[in-house]
């Protein structure tokens, strides 16, 4: 694993912006599809939006975003860092796609969709801090 930057910014969703310019600059370093940018801009986005929302409330505190590649800069991996509740998004069932609209239950549709489109997602609680990483093949 090499090629590591490091983004530690206040869990605010106004801060989005930036940690989205922060993880594009870094995936446009090596030639990442436009295709392939928007599904990791998208999980990027999800899983921010949610630390952001759900971490520390209703006091406030930072997220670390790390983006690191391998050796071949074919493989992406983005962590998010917290030190807010523990919170696994792995333990959420998924949605049943298969029911309308109406009859689903609220919410988990964006951590879903981010389990689809990413090649995996591993959550671990450590030191008291949720540490999420996203894998993507570019």
């Amino acid at each position: 694993m090499n090629n590591m930057k490091e983004l530690v910014i206040e869990a605010d969703v106004q801060n989005l912006d930036q940690v989205l310019d922060f993880v594009n600059a870094e995936l446009e370093s090596c030639d990442c599809s436009p295709k392939t940018q928007i599904q990791i801009d998208v999980a990027v986005e999800e899983l921010y939006v949610n630390i952001a929302h759900y971490a520390y409330k209703p006091n406030k505190g930072n997220a670390l975003i790390r983006v690191a590649f391998n050796d071949d800069k074919d493989r992406v991996f983005i962590t998010f860092i917290d030190s807010g509740v523990p919170y696994n998004p792995l333990e959420k069932p998924d949605p049943d796609v298969t029911l309308s609209i109406d009859e689903r239950a609220v919410g988990g549709l964006g951590i879903f969709m981010v389990k689809k489109s990413m090649d995996n997602m591993i959550y671990e609680y450590k030191d008291g801090q949720n540490i999420l990483t996203i894998e993507k093949t570019l």
